[in-house]
């Protein structure tokens, strides 16, 4: 997972970030390398540059990218604004694997305060999953993993593996100190938190990219620098940790379906 700050609206840069951390993800033995929300053109862009700069889900960026994982040989997923079929700009997270195919295409379904919704429509599909490496993962975006009911969807879904793309700022450092491993916990599943570092324009980044496993604790955690962390998830932990920790199984939804109506 690399945390780092990316260059606001400079995409080839990025791209050349982009690979130079793929290829050291690659020496170091990882299999799948996590960059932050809208890596490749910076978060903190305004409406103008995301219109822009956004590509289709086959765009240019994302097919250079599919190069760099089949050159590199892992999974890569990164942030970028997508231009739909529709016209409309997503705030959406692609994930290639690595042979170079699309495996998924996220887009962030909860958009955060006026800077994201000045910028992108949000998406419709709260599940999106894949295949990799014996595991299913899933995708959210930055806030979309706050709201518990996201995250609870993609376990009841079957996932292990959450991957979450943030550009998270220092005034809600609580979200990777507290709540990132409660979500892995009250779930049972393991999540990756990617977070950027440094500032971009008004906005200065906490860091604090982390991962998670299902007992709520720490496998690697960044803190405010640049650069790669690295963590094994082993989906073995996954059964006996579930057997001790029953939520899942303990359910009564019966009881919350009232939630569906409250607004």
């Amino acid at each position: 997972m690399f945390q780092g700050p990316d260059e606001s609206g400079d995409g080839e840069r990025n791209l050349a970030l982009l690979e130079r951390s793929a290829r050291q993800a690659a020496a170091a033995g990882a299999r799948l390398l996590i960059c932050s929300e809208m890596f490749l053109t910076g978060y903190n862009i305004g409406p103008a540059a995301a219109a822009m700069l956004a590509q289709g889900v086959d765009g240019p960026a994302a097919q250079r990218t599919a190069a760099i994982a089949r050159e590199t040989g892992i999974g890569i997923i990164y942030g970028y604004p997508e231009r739909g079929a529709d016209g409309c700009v997503y705030n959406a997270a692609l994930f290639l694997g690595p042979d170079g195919s699309r495996l998924a295409n996220y887009r962030k379904c909860h958009l955060f305060g006026v800077l994201d919704r000045a910028m992108f429509k949000a998406g419709e599909h709260p599940i999106v999953t894949a295949e990799f490496e014996g595991m299913r993962i899933g995708l959210l975006i930055c806030y979309d993993v706050e709201f518990p009911e996201a995250v609870r969807l993609l376990a009841e879904s079957g996932v292990d593996l959450v991957i979450v793309p943030t550009a998270q700022m220092d005034n809600f450092t609580y979200v990777a100190q507290r709540m990132i491993g409660v979500r892995a916990f009250e779930n049972q599943v393991f999540i990756a938190y990617a977070n950027r570092s440094g500032s971009e324009g008004d906005l200065v980044y906490c860091g604090q990219s982390v991962v998670s496993g299902p007992d709520g604790q720490d496998l690697a955690r960044a803190g405010l620098e640049a650069g790669l962390i690295l963590a094994e998830v082993n989906p073995a932990r996954l059964a006996p940790s579930r057997a001790a920790n029953t939520y899942l199984r303990d359910r009564r939804p019966e009881l919350y379906r009232p939630l569906a109506h409250y607004r």
